[in-house]
């Protein structure tokens, strides 16, 4: 009777598997460490020089929307408006370093006692999510918006966050930026805003397709005058100390 040959179990070796599998998983390390090297050369970028554009920009004008935006250094802005703006989007920006857990556990508490959920974004996330990031929601831009909160609160300043955002912020209508929505909405340069106009662009900033500053509605009348208050309180605590330092 002919002996049976054993057949050698093949290992992942004889496929290439292990090779094909090494291979793979160093194109995936590369170009991590290619997407964090140019991430933060990018931040390192605007750091300096003012962002051309966003992404946001682009998604409006090929809407159809015609697109007003021009660069305006802070010391052009008045600082009415960045009074407004902590008081509306982020009292703690002087206080946190991009992301702010407590205003986290505060909107999550609400929602458990059966108020709506609200966003707990700061002025950094916003700032990161505009400046580098796409609009739409998901875990991807979220994680993307987290880690770029992180690389611009390391390497710019909160006075250089807040230009940042100033000059990129949506106003509604195509309006990018404090200048082009202090010029439509008011007729007037950013750095001549008084308090109430301020506050009125700072009151619409979560919704300004919704919101109207010509002329403003009840709610964001109410919204302005809170808004007032506010400003108020931020100037008493100095929450606002931490962009007037000189720049780093």
């Amino acid at each position: 009777m002919a002996k049976t040959k054993k057949k050698k179990r093949r290992k992942w070796k004889d496929f290439g598997v292990l090779d094909r599998l090494t291979r793979i998983l160093r194109v995936i390390a590369g170009s991590f460490v290619l997407l964090v090297i140019g991430s933060i050369a990018w931040a390192v970028i605007y750091r300096f020089e003012p962002p051309p554009g966003t992404l946001l920009m682009v998604e409006r004008s090929l809407s159809g929307q015609e697109i007003t935006h021009s660069w305006t250094p802070l010391d052009k802005i008045s600082p009415h408006l960045v009074t407004a703006v902590i008081a509306a989007e982020d009292t703690r920006f002087c206080l946190h370093n991009g992301i702010d857990f407590d205003a986290i556990d505060e909107a999550f508490e609400e929602a458990e006692n059966g108020k709506r959920l609200r966003g707990a974004s700061t002025i950094s996330q916003q700032t990161a999510k505009n400046a580098f990031l796409w609009s739409h929601r998901g875990w991807v831009r979220k994680s993307a918006e987290a880690w770029m909160t992180l690389v611009i609160e390391t390497l710019w300043s909160k006075r250089r966050i807040m230009e940042v955002y100033l000059n990129i912020a949506e106003w509604g209508d195509g309006l990018f930026g404090a200048e082009a929505a202090a010029q439509k909405r008011f007729g007037k340069s950013a750095r001549n805003l008084t308090p109430r106009e301020a506050a009125l662009l700072a009151a619409v900033l979560p919704n300004p397709h919704k919101w109207r500053v010509d002329p403003p509605g009840a709610y964001v009348k109410k919204r302005t005058r809170l808004l007032r208050g506010r400003m108020g309180q931020v100037q008493r605590d100095r929450l606002d100390n931490c962009v007037w330092v000189a720049k780093k």
